[in-house]
């Protein structure tokens, strides 16, 4: 189903997006087991494929990503297909190292969340700079959950962040709360994020929340996944 050599044959895949992905295994300095959320990479990523786009696995030192969310998969097929798909699951134990990417060769970016990535690449000026070109050069970067918090280090070619004038969301503060994690997590993304952002949105807990502004795209919670999805693809088709 997921095979990219069985696409409709009537889509050309003439696009690609990167996907970046934490090596962070842990939430935060605790042992918990964490990494991308895997609903949050999937359930995106059904939409590029579906829409007959190409995509790269990437993280900072490349190989095997952690995942977890794997206890849900019983009610979540997407995921369930994804995993159980060889090349997709190649492609997340082999992940391709970032510095052996060009920016140029990929029409979008997207962060997945989970709380790894708070850790790295939140903080990674290698994938920031590939975030940046991607953007600059009129093509959408976008993210779900935590996986703002990849938008924290980048600053475009005039040395603006990406964020400034931007309006932008992610998990909030009543969703850390209501998980357990407000006290395990490193910082509170929200937090992050309006300092240096124009307007931080957020609505109900749990509820499907995506802001688009111009080629920024984020979405607010695990249930935002699939929005954020097909909001980035209406960015590639247009």
């Amino acid at each position: 189903m997921y095979s990219l050599s069985n696409q409709p044959k009537n889509i050309k895949m003439n696009k690609k997006v990167v996907i970046f992905l934490t090596n962070h295994a842990t939430l935060g300095e605790t042992n918990e087991k964490n990494g991308t959320y895997i609903s949050e990479l999937t359930h995106a990523l059904d939409e590029i494929i579906k829409a007959g786009f190409d995509y790269d696995l990437v993280s900072i030192n490349g190989g095997k990503a952690p995942i977890y969310g794997e206890d849900a998969l019983e009610e979540d097929e997407v995921s369930r297909t994804l995993l159980d798909n060889k090349e997709f699951s190649s492609r997340l134990n082999n992940t391709m190292k970032v510095s052996d990417i060009k920016a140029s060769d990929y029409d979008g970016a997207y962060y997945p969340g989970g709380f790894g990535l708070l850790t790295d690449l939140a903080v990674n000026e290698e994938v920031a700079e590939i975030s940046r070109d991607i953007y600059e050069s009129g093509k959408p970067v976008a993210a779900v959950c935590h996986g703002p918090a990849g938008f924290l280090p980048i600053k475009l070619s005039n040395g603006k962040s990406i964020l400034e004038g931007k309006s932008v969301t992610s998990f909030t503060r009543e969703e850390e709360i209501g998980f357990g994690t407000i006290d395990k997590i490193p910082y509170l993304l929200e937090e992050s994020l309006m300092g240096k952002a124009y307007k931080f949105s957020k609505v109900q807990p749990w509820q499907e929340h995506v802001i688009v502004d111009g080629l920024l795209i984020s979405g607010q919670n695990p249930g935002s996944a699939a929005a954020v999805g097909k909001e980035m693809v209406k960015k590639l088709q247009a």
